[in-house]
């Protein structure tokens, strides 16, 4: 353990030098100071003392400049983190009533749909709901693309008519 005087004077004389130190890295008074306390305590707490002033000095200058840069690499990577989580989306939080309308309205889009032809069923859900191109209706069906077309948009007007019949609305 070091004796009481020798840490004194080992604090007094290396103290501002590493706070310039710990200071010059984080840019942080708060944080220099936090960081030249525990480069402190390190030393107190060191098994087998240092013989002089000078080994006490460039050992507590290595302890203040790795804390200070491990500081810094666990800042980069927590605005990163925090970076990261500001970028992602976020759930969608919907109110009970809201929830409600909109499964009533799937509910009545679904018997609408079922109320159509099958060819005309078939047609627009690959296109509404399968997200299909025409070109690509046109292949999975085996009709022109000019047939895929009318065909959507002879379903869409007959869901438009039952939908209106039970006054639903969906964008």
């Amino acid at each position: 353990m070091i004796v009481s005087g020798e840490f004194e004077k080992v604090y007094d004389t290396v103290y501002p030098l590493l706070y310039k130190i710990a200071y010059r890295i984080t840019g942080d008074t708060d944080i220099s100071d936090d960081l030249c306390q525990e480069a402190f305590i390190r030393y107190y707490n060191r098994v087998i003392p240092l013989p002089n002033l000078d080994q006490s000095k460039y050992w507590l200058i290595r302890v203040v400049k790795n804390l200070a840069l491990n500081y810094e690499k666990r800042k980069g990577r927590e605005k990163k983190a925090y970076d990261r989580f500001l970028k992602e989306p976020k759930p969608v939080v919907r109110s009970g009533e809201t929830e409600l309308l909109r499964t009533e309205s799937a509910e009545l889009v679904q018997a609408a749909l079922e109320k159509l032809p099958f060819k005309l069923r078939s047609i627009i859900v690959l296109r509404e709901f399968g997200g299909l191109s025409y070109k690509e209706i046109a292949k999975v069906a085996g009709i022109s693309e000019s047939n895929v077309k009318i065909r959507v948009y002879r379903a869409r007007e007959q869901l438009k008519k039952h939908l209106d019949e039970e006054e639903v609305h969906v964008s």
